[in-house]
Parts: structure tokens; C-alpha cells; sequence
């Protein structure tokens, strides 16, 4: 669980996990201070991270050395869609089966099922 507030600060948000505290901010274009990524580059961070751990214990269980991974991720809106791509490289040359294999990882770790999958989304206020 994620809790977080915005005080009177144009648009710095402070998140706390109960380990870690961290913050979002919007740039200065959009009224912000630009002090922290924005939502959607959490969002994109998250969506990263989840991919390359996955990627390492997968890879790691294969005994499979491709070495560093490194992956960008874009999310994109156009047209009331959204559109996020990750591209990933390897630091070592790996077989197009893996390659196959390895997008297809990608593509089940968590939040990657979160965002692709059937999710409801609720908001109470009390």
C-alpha cells in the first residue's frame, strides 16, 4: 500500500510505502517545480522495473548470460488510447529463440498484466 498527499506546493506529491519516501512533481510547463518524475514517468519507472527484475529471474533460473539488460520505456496517448512500448537491449548477443522467449516474459511480469489486463479501478472518499 501506497499513501500520499499534496499540500499547498504546485504539484509535488509525497508518497510513503512505510520503507520509502518518495515524490512526484509536475514540470514546470505545467505549473510545477519539476523537483521529482512526473506520474507518468512513475508509472513508466514502474513498469520498467517490474519488466527487468522479471527478466533477471527468469534469465538467472535459465542460467542464461545475457549480461546487463537495459530497457526504455515510452507512454504515449494519442487519440484517447494509450500506447506504451519498452525496448529492451542486452549487453550479451542472445539467440533469436531467446529473444522470443524473453518478450514473452516481458510481457507477464506483474505490472505488465495490470496494465494489459482486465482491471477495475475504484475511488472512494471518505
Amino acid at each position: 500500500m501506497t499513501s500520499s498527499s499534496i499540500g499547498n506546493e504546485q504539484y509535488k506529491v509525497t508518497h510513503s510505502n512505510g520503507r520509502h519516501t518518495f515524490f512526484a512533481d509536475e514540470p514546470e510547463d505545467k505549473g510545477g517545480k519539476d523537483t521529482a518524475p512526473t506520474p507518468d514517468e512513475l508509472l513508466e519507472a514502474a513498469l520498467a522495473s517490474c519488466t527487468l527484475v522479471t527478466l533477471r529471474m527468469y534469465t538467472d533460473h535459465k542460467k542464461w548470460d545475457i549480461g546487463k539488460a537495459h530497457i526504455v520505456v515510452l507512454l504515449e496517448r494519442t487519440d484517447g488510447k494509450s500506447i506504451i512500448t519498452r525496448k529492451l537491449n542486452f549487453e550479451k548477443t542472445i539467440t533469436e529463440e531467446q529473444k522470443q522467449r524473453l518478450v514473452q516474459v516481458a510481457k507477464n511480469c506483474p505490472v505488465s498484466k495490470t496494465l494489459s489486463g482486465n482491471s477495475e479501478l475504484i475511488v472512494e472518499i471518505s
